[in-house]
């Protein structure tokens, strides 16, 4: 029972593509990647509608009011018939084509990253050998659409609002990949199965052998995490859409479904980010601990996922807008240095056996090379509060 229902997706599949099992190769494989493709799609757009209710309500509770009621379950409905309804808007002066483009861009990269991650035990929709090589070249197509939905607008508050993105992006694109490399290193894969499988060992049957238990993974995690809310435009990093300063960014001449779009773009890219964190550090679709695999696998994946969902919910409704000055500072003078410690710290611990000797020889890499930036850095100084002096 235990096995039916955690393939039950994948028998489910196989049901759909019996019909034309005797039909050419080519045939069956675009009509399965199909199948894969609405999946992907009915899966993560409910999960987007379902996510904006949330978020709203996860919010005002800690807020301490009450957000949308009655439980909010008809607030998705009332944002998509408004956003479908609302006129679109285009500039006069506007280059329509790359005006247009841009959301389209911007989404269809969000869903094609969603297509390499291993969801569950057999369903990775499209399982290629350079899957997470695939994620990074194709998610970096996301700068290339903010820059067009900010020129193309032909406004200079999109503009400063895209230049503004696309720095951010750039300057935490280099830490975020350099914190999955010691993955990547020490699985000797770029195959997101690969490295599910290679955290499927439990010690003593209780323990998992999830990456983010090792000093360089933990560090990796972090500034992986860190970096995913850059690229997210999350809080607190959200300056290229600071309403209080530029509007709403590359995104100030878009309304209607070209906006919701784009947000919807951006909940993609979170849930892609996210599921990637949970491939490469917290073991996919393996269970916490040995005893609890009898429940489906991607139950595990879908039960990590929300719990990095809602930590990106609790910093937004934590932590204040940070200053570009600090964003930047922190991307090339601290993360950056950080994450090649941690490709460091994960080689000592490969070659010293990867045991206790190997733990501890790759924590002392980490502490060492975290605490010689701290005090090259003196962040106290850097980063006090400005005072400001007006001419009279």
């Amino acid at each position: 029972m235990t096995a039916f229902l955690d393939q039950i997706f994948v028998r489910g599949k196989q049901t759909l593509l019996a019909p034309i099992a005797h039909a050419p190769s080519w045939l069956v494989q675009i009509v399965s990647s199909l199948i894969n493709i609405f999946a992907l799609l009915a899966v993560f757009l409910t999960l987007f509608a379902l996510i904006s209710v949330l978020e709203r309500k996860i919010l005002a509770r800690m807020q301490n009011r009450y957000g949308p009621n009655p439980f909010g379950l008809f607030q998705p409905i009332a944002d998509g018939i408004k956003m479908l309804i609302k006129e679109d808007i285009v500039p006069a002066r506007a280059d329509k084509l790359v005006h247009f483009l841009a959301p389209v861009l911007i989404a269809a990269v969000a869903i094609l990253t969603l297509g390499v991650i291993p969801y569950g035990r057999n369903m990775t929709p499209f399982a290629i050998d350079g899957g997470i090589l695939f994620f990074f070249a194709v998610g970096s197509a996301t700068e290339l659409a903010v820059f067009m939905a900010g020129w193309g607008s032909n406004n200079k508050f999109s503009m400063l609002g895209a230049m503004r993105a696309i720095a951010q992006m750039f300057s935490y694109e280099l830490p975020l990949i350099i914190a999955v490399l010691p993955v990547v290193m020490v699985v000797g894969s770029l195959m997101p199965d690969r490295i599910v499988a290679a955290q499927a060992q439990y010690t003593f049957g209780l323990v998992p052998r999830w990456f983010v238990f090792t000093p360089w993974g933990a560090a990796a995690f972090i500034l992986f995490f860190v970096s995913g809310l850059v690229e997210s435009n999350r809080t607190p990093f959200d300056v290229p859409e600071g309403e209080s300063e530029i509007v709403a960014g590359h995104m100030t001449e878009y309304s209607g479904f070209k906006y919701a779009t784009f947000f919807m773009a951006e909940y993609l890219g979170m849930f892609a980010i996210s599921g990637l964190g949970v491939t490469l550090f917290l073991g996919g679709w393996h269970a916490p601990a040995g005893a609890l695999e009898f429940l489906p696998s991607y139950v595990w994946f879908f039960a990590k996922l929300s719990a990095l969902l809602f930590v990106y919910i609790w910093v937004r409704g934590t932590l204040p807008r940070t200053r570009i000055d600090q964003i930047m500072n922190l991307a090339w003078k601290f993360m950056l240095p950080m994450a090649f410690a941690c490709v460091i710290a994960a080689a000592v611990w490969h070659y010293a056996g990867r045991g206790l000797r190997g733990w501890l020889w790759s924590l002392v890499v980490i502490a060492i090379v975290y605490t010689l930036l701290s005090i090259l850095l003196d962040t106290r100084r850097k980063f006090a509060p400005r005072v400001y002096r007006f001419a009279e």
